[in-house]
C-alpha cells in the first residue's frame, strides 16, 4: 500500500511538473506573438540599462513584426541603443534607413535627432577643420525646419548655438595663424566669413578688429575706418572696440566719437562720388 502510495505521489508530482511547464511555454508563446509584450519587455530592458537584452530583444521584435508599430519603434530604439553606446556610425546609418523607409513614421524627428546629436558628439575641437560642425548644423536646422513644432526644436536652436561658436572659433583660430605669419589676403577672407556668416557670434567683433589691423598694416586708412565704424556701430560696448578705438588714435575724454567722426568721414565720402 505503501509502494502504491508513493507511485501514485510520484505521478502526481510529474503531472503537475508537465502542466507547469505547458503553462510556462503558453506564456512564453503568447508573449512571442504580442509584439505590444515584446516591446514592453525590452523597454524594460532599456529602462535598466540591460542593453544586451534590450538589443536581443528589439531585433526580435522587429524580426517578427516588422511592419507594426512597435516593430518600427523597435527600429528606432536600437538606433538609441548605438548613439548610447557611442557607435555614431552605425546609429546614423540606422537614422537614414529609418527616415528613408518609414518618412511618414510619427516619431519621425526623433530619428532626425538622434542622427543629428551623433554628429555633434563627435565635434572634439575648433582647432579641427572637420564635417561634424557643418553636418550637426545641417541637421539640426533641418528639425527646426522640418518640425517646427516637434520638442526637439529648443534644443536644436542651443545646439546651432554652439555650433556656430565652434565654426567662428575655428575660422578665428586660421585666419590668426595667417595674420601673424603675414598672409594677409587669406587672413582677411576668414574674417570676413566670420563676420557675414557668423555675425551674432562672439567672435564678430574681433574679426572687425583684426581686419582694421590688417589694413592699418597694409596702408589702407581707408578701409580701416570703414572697418572701424561698423565695429562701433553694431559692437559699442565690446572690448574690441575700445582696441580699435585707441587703434586709431582716438581719446576717450574727446566729445566726438569714433563712429561720429567715421559716419561724418563716409558722408562725405559718400557725397564726393555723387
Amino acid at each position: 500500500m505503501i509502494k502504491i502510495s508513493a507511485i501514485i505521489i510520484l505521478l502526481l508530482s510529474i503531472f503537475l511538473t508537465s502542466c507547469q511547464k505547458n503553462k510556462v511555454n503558453e506564456l512564453e508563446s503568447t508573449i512571442e506573438d504580442n509584439p505590444e509584450e515584446l516591446y514592453r519587455i525590452a523597454k524594460q530592458d532599456l529602462d535598466n540599462d540591460d542593453y544586451e537584452n534590450a538589443t536581443k530583444n528589439f531585433k526580435k521584435l522587429n524580426s517578427k513584426f516588422p511592419l507594426s508599430n512597435e516593430g518600427i519603434q523597435a527600429k528606432v530604439m536600437l538606433t538609441f541603443i548605438d548613439y548610447i553606446k557611442m557607435d555614431y556610425e552605425n546609429a546614423i546609418n540606422n537614422a537614414n534607413l529609418i527616415i528613408n523607409k518609414y518618412p511618414s513614421y510619427k516619431n519621425i524627428d526623433y530619428v532626425y535627432y538622434i542622427k543629428a546629436i551623433s554628429y555633434y558628439e563627435q565635434i572634439r575641437s575648433e582647432k579641427l577643420d572637420g564635417s561634424s560642425n557643418n553636418l550637426a548644423l545641417k541637421n539640426f536646422e533641418k528639425i527646426i525646419n522640418l518640425f517646427p513644432n516637434s520638442k526637439y526644436v529648443i534644443d536644436s536652436r542651443q545646439k546651432i548655438i554652439a555650433i556656430k561658436e565652434n565654426i567662428a572659433a575655428k575660422h578665428m583660430n586660421i585666419a590668426l595663424f595667417y595674420q601673424n605669419n603675414k598672409k594677409y589676403m587669406s587672413a582677411i577672407k576668414r574674417y570676413n566669413i566670420v563676420i557675414n556668416e557668423y555675425s551674432t557670434s562672439k567672435f564678430a567683433p574681433e574679426a572687425l578688429h583684426r581686419l582694421v589691423e590688417i589694413y592699418l598694416t597694409l596702408g589702407m586708412v581707408d578701409d580701416a575706418n570703414k572697418t572701424a565704424a561698423v565695429l562701433s556701430y553694431n559692437y559699442p560696448k565690446s572690448l574690441w572696440y575700445k582696441k580699435t578705438y585707441e587703434l586709431v588714435g582716438e581719446k576717450e575724454d574727446e566729445k566726438i566719437s569714433l563712429f561720429s567722426k567715421i559716419s561724418q568721414y563716409l558722408k562725405s565720402d559718400n557725397e564726393k562720388k555723387e
